[in-house]
């Protein structure tokens, strides 16, 4: 984009420390978290998940948009980011599945965005002082109007934002873009072009899923039937589920009172339960564990986890984790995050709970960690086994 003709925009972060440079995207003003993302490619899929509602988010790779955006790496039906920060960014993307450019994508979704900024120097600040509120304008280039606007804007301490982002009603997850996503030879269905057939019912609590998660357990051969935040544990206890999916999602886990109860009601049900993130930190939550709030998060597609000796590269996007101390004797951590060794997995010593606080699907990221829905298979298989054997 050229810089004649590119319109102002002001960054402004809550301890007063103000960026200029260029719009992209939308034009207007939006204030929240600013946070940043480490991965080198994926922004679209990271524009996308739920689980950044109510955040502005930092690329630290230099530039955006090389690639445009297309329907099928969508991980929701919208941008869920309230803006964009970027080096620099590409207006003539270039590849054969782009049907459009990234401006003109956030530009259509009324997202606004910022570049031509030094986002090494945005991403040191928030790994020294911590994540903060800020704001993106196009309107106000004042940087302390701004600064009093973002001053105004709540913490996201206490913010219960899966209500943003969950869906207002029951549906059975179907791929909108026809698309089948395999990369588990072992359990892929004889035709390489359909997903295999459904097996076992789970249902989804969606506090805000990725539709790369909805796929997985499709691809493992499951029925899923998604249900909003809010759905009451004997209502979904009616679907007569195999399994019981927490999904990912936005905000403090803490907050979502709603959905600590409901699990808490599920575990008792001798279901497989299987959380992932936000899921992660529900199902802890349930089990009578803490949450904290972490310095400026693990947003990115290399975080190593693992415990005795095995490792997996995982990608990560949250900002809240499980303490550690807080644990009954009865759950049993699996998984650390071998950076800062916060929780990063945990299960239940004699029920079939389990959940990791890290993103198995990828998308992006790497596989290493996809063995997690073939081990929900495996417990939802073990639990209908050991039905049939005390039936008979």
């Amino acid at each position: 984009m050229s810089l004649i003709s590119a319109q102002p925009a002001l960054l402004v972060l809550v301890d007063g420390t103000a960026y200029r440079g260029w719009s992209f995207g939308a034009p207007g003003t939006v204030v929240g978290e600013v946070v940043f993302n480490t991965g080198m490619t994926g922004y679209q899929e990271v524009l996308t998940d739920p689980s950044y509602c109510g955040q502005i988010v930092t690329f630290t790779y230099p530039e955006l948009g090389n690639t445009g955006v297309n329907p099928e790496d969508e991980e929701s039906s919208r941008p869920q980011v309230l803006g964009a920060i970027a080096r620099n960014i590409c207006t003539r993307p270039s590849n054969w599945r782009s049907t459009q450019s990234l401006s003109d994508y956030l530009k259509q979704h009324h997202i606004p965005g910022i570049y031509g900024i030094d986002t090494r120097a945005l991403t040191r600040k928030l790994r020294t002082v911590g994540a903060m509120n800020g704001g993106i304008s196009t309107e106000i280039l004042d940087p302390g109007e701004l600064l009093s606007r973002v001053q105004q804007a709540p913490s996201m301490d206490g913010l219960n934002l899966v209500k943003e982002v969950t869906t207002p009603e029951v549906y059975e997850w179907s791929d909108p873009t026809e698309t089948v996503w395999e990369f588990s030879p072992s359990l892929q269905s004889p035709d390489e072009n359909q997903p295999a057939t459904p097996r076992y019912t789970v249902v989804a609590i969606d506090f805000g899923v990725k539709r790369n998660i909805l796929r997985r357990l499709a691809s493992y051969g499951c029925r899923v039937i998604v249900v909003p935040a809010d759905t009451p544990p004997e209502d979904i206890l009616k679907y007569e589920p195999d399994g019981i999916f927490l999904s990912n999602g936005p905000g403090d886990p803490a907050a979502v009172t709603e959905g600590i109860a409901t699990a808490q009601q599920l575990v008792q049900s001798n279901k497989p339960v299987f959380g992932i993130c936000m899921g992660h930190q529900i199902l802890g939550l349930s089990l009578g564990a803490k949450t904290f709030k972490l310095k400026f998060g693990h947003r990115g597609l290399n975080q190593p986890a693992g415990l005795k000796r095995q490792v997996e590269i995982t990608s990560q996007n949250h900002g809240f984790a499980i303490d550690a101390d807080s644990l009954s004797d009865g759950v049993e951590i699996t998984h650390l995050n071998l950076n800062d060794r916060t929780v990063a997995g945990l299960k239940h010593k004699s029920l079939p709970l389990f959940s990791v606080q890290y993103h198995p699907e990828a998308s992006p990221g790497p596989h290493d960690a996809d063995y997690l829905f073939e081990r929900f298979i495996q417990e939802m298989e073990n639990s209908k086994s050991k039905a049939v054997s005390s039936e008979s």
